[in-house]
């Protein structure tokens, strides 16, 4: 068994197969680190654009291609479902993806293989960790991300967060039927004040 160790820090994430023999069984480290794509995530939440992601694990010779087994450390940012604020973390996640040889891509196509068309392939030098990186993100990624489990969200009326207002906020609510009621009475009162004003001029 050959066992090589790769280190490097790239503007993608790419990694060279040419010191990895094609005898099944053979092994090869790596750590890579490279800036974080725009898209990678979900609508809600995703690895944050530019920030660095931390690669490191197992290159494996397998008979049909590379096994690429090992983890990344992401840093994600999104929006919390209730209250709109800022949702920062730090994922950790693991992937094991094999990468087939294009001569076994296509022979899975003719085969009449359904998944053929996903599968990773291995490039002519280098393989690409980054959809399987995408692919364990996604997985890992809370679909109703949360800025806290007990977060409250906004208020109905106001629209601000609860977590910014104190503790004894509270809005004054008007039943409808009483606030028209409200306007009745206030109308009845104007139209007294201004009989009695009538009275007290044709008094004089």
């Amino acid at each position: 068994m050959t066992r090589n160790e790769e280190t490097m820090t790239t503007n993608n994430f790419h990694v060279s197969i040419v010191d990895l023999p094609r005898q099944v069984g053979s092994m090869k480290e790596f750590d890579v680190t490279a800036p974080a794509p725009n898209d990678m995530g979900t609508a809600v939440i995703g690895a944050r654009p530019g920030s660095p992601i931390e690669a490191h694990g197992t290159l494996t010779s397998v008979e049909d291609g590379v096994l690429a087994s090992g983890s990344a450390t992401i840093d994600v940012h999104g929006e919390c479902v209730r209250c709109l604020g800022d949702v920062d973390q730090t994922q950790t996640v693991s992937f094991n993806e094999l990468y087939v040889f294009p001569t076994a891509a296509i022979k899975h196509a003719e085969d009449g293989d359904d998944e053929a068309r996903d599968l990773f392939e291995v490039g002519e030098n280098s393989l690409d960790l980054e959809p399987a990186i995408r692919d364990a993100l996604v997985l890992r990624l809370p679909f109703k991300p949360l800025c806290d489990d007990n977060c409250e969200g906004l208020c109905s009326e106001c629209g601000e967060r609860f977590a910014d207002l104190p503790d004894d906020h509270v809005h004054e609510v008007i039943d409808p039927r009483w606030a028209s009621l409200g306007t009745l009475l206030n109308q009845a009162q104007a139209d007294a004040d201004g009989q009695a004003g009538s009275g007290q001029d044709g008094g004089k």
